[in-house]
């Protein structure tokens, strides 16, 4: 180990103990705030100037071999990036990488886990920047650029190499077996285990979270020993590129080769991705995305284990509520932020044809769908605010799948466009709510990518249930909320949750939403239903990436 990444782990081991602790007992603890009145306030002011110093100019990385500029972003509020950045021969890069691969690997675990920790660290000091990076290139809007592409990133990257110590700290650099042979001397074998690394790692980044689904593939893989290629979405590459510098710088003053961990960015009319996935020397993929691209990746790159979240058909059961107004609130906001666009926003929202019952008296299930409808326009009903939480929809593909869908049933809520007061030409949409039968499955049973969701017309709860497994056991969710004040219909639907392998949130009717993700203590998505398979973050995530090889010899009696 080099004498700075010991530093580097002296100095964070603290925050990493804390981390393995946190893992452990699911409560809530987080070194990285998530208030932007907790940095510092010329950082925060700075962000947006420092911001557009980036813009209209190459990007400059440490890269391999031969490389020729790439480029194209354009922000989702509507102006050109500008940008552009070096794209390395892949073949000389992995050369590269491998040979970089040793002495990273000899290195050990306490130098590689303080590399990153002290990443992270740099990471978070530069929240604020981050934020205005994602903003413009995944549309999310500024508060939750800055809490998701910053510290609750950071929380889930660090999360990643929690367990990744945890992992490698289990397994002992020497032993002895001292076996007795009874009137004879004992056998006597002198054993050493190495962590050896995968090999290389492919961590394809998506567009509308670029920090926050790629840190916990990159901290995972990096800190068990492998370099990793960050292949971003091409409408954003700045975020991703922002934290390889960083990692980059990181690794060459702790005296180890920069390429480590290297950007390969790419266009639309010229993708890199299949290349990179189908190399040999590329042993784990991390992928976010479509389900035709991920399939692809598990069916095509088999001399790689890969780590897939893909799309699914996120569900909430309504069978009846203390508050509706309260539980319609809370559901307003899940179906507004980043406007639908989270692979957590709930799409399918069953209800019984008859209505539900409340502590206000029985309601109908056009009441139950018209008070959702009401709730939304509501909460939406200041234009700033709106602008704030819907963001920017990131492709105008997503724009076009809301003109798509408005056929697809009853429209309860339309969408329409707003306008941003500092951005004019921003793509910005309300969310669209459609009634459905339960006999249309083709409709709600696929996933619909946006502010577009569906109140569907069961039989009664159970009816809902039933629809609801059969869906995600062929499609998939990552989120499964259900509203009851019968504790015999909560009990099912925890059972529901357990045979359909998704987290469950049950009435929840305050400031906690079935979106959101808290790092050490929920586990995101569980690998158990075609929607991922992979969670971000268990022991399963991260202890595959190495393998453990043993040396023995015949040795002699301590």
């Amino acid at each position: 180990m080099t004498q700075s990444a010991q530093q580097m782990f002296d100095l964070h081991r603290d925050i990493l103990d804390q981390a393995v602790g946190a893992i452990s007992s699911r409560n809530f603890w987080t070194p990285y705030p998530e208030s932007m009145r907790k940095y510092p306030e010329d950082a925060v002011k700075a962000a947006p100037s420092r911001f557009e110093s980036l813009l209209n100019q190459p990007f400059t990385l440490n890269s391999v071999g031969s490389t020729h500029h790439v480029g194209g972003e354009v922000s989702p509020y509507g102006f050109e990036l500008g940008i552009t950045y070096n794209q390395p021969s892949p073949d000389e890069l992995i050369v590269a990488m491998q040979v970089a691969m040793r002495d990273w690997r000899d290195a050990g675990a306490q130098a590689r886990v303080g590399v990153c920790l002290e990443v992270l660290s740099r990471l978070n000091a530069m929240s604020p920047e981050i934020a205005q990076a994602v903003m413009h290139t995944s549309g999310q809007g500024p508060l939750m650029a800055f809490q998701a592409g910053g510290p609750h990133a950071q929380d889930r990257g660090l999360e990643a190499v929690a367990y990744a110590w945890q992992a490698m700290a289990q397994i002992p650099a020497t032993a002895q077996w001292v076996k007795p042979q009874g009137k004879h001397d004992p056998i006597v074998m002198d054993k050493r285990f190495h962590i050896v690394p995968r090999g290389i790692s492919l961590v394809v980044a998506c567009s509308t979270f670029p920090t926050w689904n790629t840190y916990p593939g990159l901290f995972a893989s990096l800190a068990t020993g492998n370099p990793v290629i960050l292949k971003p979405h091409p409408g954003a590459i700045l975020p991703v590129a922002m934290t390889a510098r960083v990692v980059q710088q990181v690794l060459e003053e702790a005296g180890f080769d920069p390429c480590l961990v290297s950007l390969v960015p790419d266009t639309v009319d010229a993708p890199l991705t299949k290349t990179l996935a189908l190399d040999p020397a590329v042993k784990l993929i991390d992928f976010t995305g479509s389900n035709t691209f991920g399939d692809w990746l598990i069916d095509n790159a088999t001399q790689a284990q890969v780590f897939a979240e893909k799309a699914g058909v996120n569900t909430v059961i309504i069978d009846s509520v203390d508050n509706l107004k309260a539980v319609t609130a809370n559901l307003a906001f899940s179906l507004s932020l980043y406007s639908g666009q989270m692979c957590t926003t709930p799409q399918a929202i069953y209800v019984p044809k008859n209505g539900i019952e409340t502590a206000d008296g029985h309601l109908s299930f056009d009441d139950v769908a018209a008070a959702l409808a009401k709730a939304v326009q509501a909460f939406l009903s200041d234009n700033d605010r709106a602008c704030t939480v819907l963001g920017a929809l990131q492709s105008v593909d997503t724009q076009a799948r809301i003109d798509a869908c408005r056929g697809l049933g009853e429209i309860v809520l339309d969408s329409e466009s707003r306008k941003h007061a500092q951005y004019s030409d921003a793509r910005i949409h309300t969310p669209l709510i459609l009634k459905v039968d339960a006999a249309q499955k083709a409709t709600y049973g696929e996933e619909r990518f946006g502010p577009i969701s569906f109140v569907i017309a069961t039989e009664n709860t159970a009816h809902s249930i039933e629809l609801a497994r059969d869906v995600i056991r062929e499609k998939g969710a990552i989120t499964l909320g259900g509203y009851t004040t019968d504790e015999a219909v909560a009990e099912q639907f925890e059972e529901l949750a357990m045979e359909v392998a998704t987290p469950l949130s049950l009435n929840l009717d305050g400031g906690i939403f079935v979106n959101q993700s808290a790092a050490f203590s929920d586990f995101h998505a569980t690998g158990g239903n075609p929607a991922a398979n992979a969670s971000l973050c268990n022991q399963a995530f991260v202890a595959s990436r190495f393998v453990v090889v043993q040396s023995r010899r015949h040795g002699q009696p301590n």
